[in-house]
């Protein structure tokens, strides 16, 4: 299995989860098999540029989405560079935080929580 699949596929597997969306749900919005989308979050499968397309389509997230956070070997090796951050937020908390959010239901609320979370980042 490749890091970089897997990164992709658990970047999927988060979002579908967050959007409350089944991979038999997402499998028939993209006209697939659910097992294809299972493979697609294992990393078993690599997903095309195609599929990525339609996936960050139907998640409303730009195709970007799904490498964030993917540090490959080479990129590591980077003279002069600083990759990653050994106090980022865990995808579970990312996908915890993601979902409270979702649930307030007010939109100044929500407005002002997206503001204060930029100040404070």
């Amino acid at each position: 299995m490749n890091k970089l699949d897997a990164h992709v596929g658990k970047r999927l597997r988060n979002q579908r989860t967050m959007r409350g969306l089944t991979q038999d749900a997402v499998a028939k919005m993209i006209g697939i098999s659910f097992q294809q989308v299972q493979k697609y979050e294992n990393g078993k499968n690599a997903l095309n540029a195609h599929r990525l397309y339609e996936l960050s389509h139907i998640m409303h997230v730009p195709i970007e989405y799904f490498f964030d956070g993917f540090i490959s070997d080479r990129a590591q090796m980077l003279p002069g560079k600083e990759f990653g951050n050994t106090s980022q937020v865990s995808d579970r908390e990312l996908l915890e935080i993601m979902k409270a959010f979702n649930r307030i239901k007010a939109p100044l609320v929500r407005k002002r929580l997206a503001d204060l979370m930029r100040t404070v980042g």
